[in-house]
């Protein structure tokens, strides 16, 4: 198989790192990135020798596919340029701002025969997938999503931001109906949201309890999943995964075996563009496709309105 051309709108805080990625993806030649700033752009492109512009709309026919790093306020607008013209699209989270808009991507990709990918990064977390297959009957779930005050553009509240990293993952592992959403949140350093607690009620039995922050001073990202006789523990910074099991004994108490899980560490946003690459050479599906990226946003859409509610309801 040829080569995939590959180009990169929006780099800035993220995108940045997208191109680099890209730039040495296997069966990828990425040769064009594009912002809004020449030199953004240009510091983007110096290290991999792709072509800079600053108009996004220059790429179309130069590339196959395309990474969207932008607001998530164009989101929309970008990717359905690029779907348009038979282009492969993989968007930043969250995909889009509304769920109809992600419904209209979603249509449009089907109708044109092209990948649509969302980025839910911690899908590719090496700790996340080895993670999965254990976590079989999940009874309760903790999560903390705790950072400091971000440097780049703050255009989405904690749920939609970083919270919804994590609602992806629980939709991952246990697919059946939310019953329930209850979740309080308050804005600290800007206008919108900045921390949030959310619990969810599944029908499968499971409770979720989620904490996300971006004013924290300590840096903590972590889930633990809790199912009978057995306990796994995630750290997504470290890439480091736990496992305790309750091991019967034919005479006395039940005996807790466990400890630390070898896990090859790697860079998750690298194997993500990987998987988008190789999904767009051969024709599979991404392993997070626009519809799981519609659950997610929905899913995170229901956290916020819930918020709000509690908010309304107190004053």
């Amino acid at each position: 198989m040829s080569d995939v051309r590959v180009g990169v709108v929006g780099v800035g805080h993220l995108g940045r790192h997208h191109a680099r990625l890209l730039a040495g993806a296997s069966g990828a030649r990425l040769v064009a990135v594009s912002d809004l700033s020449e030199e953004r752009a240009q510091a983007a492109a110096s290290t991999t020798g792709a072509t800079v512009f600053t108009d996004y709309r220059a790429l179309i026919g130069q590339v196959d596919a395309v990474s969207i790093a932008v607001p998530t306020v164009d989101h929309v607008t970008v990717a359905r340029e690029f779907l348009e013209a038979g282009v492969h699209v993989l968007v930043e989270k969250p995909m889009t701002t509304t769920l109809a808009e992600a419904e209209a991507l979603i249509a449009l990709a089907e109708r044109a025969g092209r990948v649509l990918a969302v980025g839910h990064t911690e899908r590719f977390n090496p700790a996340v997938s080895a993670a999965i297959p254990l976590v079989t009957h999940p009874r309760f779930i903790e999560v903390h999503r705790l950072s400091g005050f971000p440097e780049r553009s703050l255009d989405i509240d904690v749920v939609f931001d970083v919270m919804i990293h994590d609602l992806d993952i629980i939709l991952a592992i246990d697919p059946s109906e939310v019953v329930s959403v209850e979740a309080v949140g308050v804005p600290v350093l800007s206008p919108k949201v900045d921390i949030a607690n959310a619990r969810l009620k599944l029908a499968s039995g499971c409770t979720v309890n989620l904490t996300a922050s971006r004013i924290s001073r300590d840096k903590v990202r972590k889930v633990r999943f809790f199912q009978p006789h057995m306990y796994v523990s995630v750290d997504y910074g470290d890439q480091e995964l736990d496992v305790w099991r309750v091991e019967p004994q034919p005479e006395g108490r039940p005996k807790i075996e466990g400890g630390p899980v070898p896990v090859e560490k790697g860079e998750p946003l690298g194997r993500e563009l990987q998987d988008f690459v190789d999904a767009v050479r051969t024709g599979r599906a991404p392993r997070v496709t626009g519809r799981d990226g519609y659950r997610a946003l929905q899913l995170a859409t229901r956290v916020a309105e819930a918020i709000e509610e509690n908010e309304n309801g107190a004053r």
